[in-house]
């Protein structure tokens, strides 16, 4: 089993008519367990490396929210199972599969083949999006300007959302939070 693997069950998961969370759940957790300790240190490390371009003043806060709700989530998923089994939004579950692709062999380029960066970069939108039903980047993750991802009465918004939306390549299409109004 390769870590691409994954795009072909999830494929062939998204035949089905309707699709419950226990069946990407064990889709999910199959995939993290093959993620080894150095997987997530190595991974942790490509973060920081990227972090570098990150504003300075947000770097420390950036990286914190990305490595522990990003990259630690993996031993969250292989254990989670606190979740009512319903079916997935599957619209939004089908039209996720090219940007999943695209990402997925984006985070691969120039990378070792054996690099789980992407992978763990699936499981975690999957994750959050699907069986979680929460924003990608969590509630209360800041961005310039002291802009913060928030939920109101149920609902996220996102203060950057909108600013991806001509990014074919940005997880922000996939994710459930609705632009912050009156930004």
């Amino acid at each position: 089993m390769e870590a691409e693997d994954i795009l072909g069950e999830l494929k062939e998961l998204s035949v089905n008519k309707n699709v419950s969370k226990d069946e990407l759940m064990e889709i999910l957790k199959k995939y993290a367990r093959i993620i080894s300790v150095q997987d997530l240190m190595m991974a942790t490390a490509r973060m920081r490396k990227d972090g570098e371009y990150v504003q300075k003043n947000y770097r420390e806060k950036y990286l914190k929210v990305y490595i522990k709700y990003f990259i630690m989530r993996m031993n969250e998923v292989k254990e989670f199972s606190d979740y009512e089994n319903t079916n997935i939004d599957k619209k939004s579950f089908d039209t996720s599969f090219p940007m999943l692709e695209r990402t997925f062999e984006k985070e691969r380029l120039g990378n070792a083949d054996d690099d789980k960066f992407p992978l763990i970069y699936v499981i975690t939108a999957l994750y959050t999006t699907f069986i979680l039903e929460e924003p990608i980047h969590p509630v209360g993750s800041e961005f310039p300007g002291s802009l913060f991802v928030e939920e109101k009465n149920g609902e996220f918004f996102c203060p950057v959302k909108d600013n991806q939306k001509d990014n074919v390549n940005a997880i922000c299409h996939l994710c459930l939070a609705e632009q912050t109004p009156d930004i």
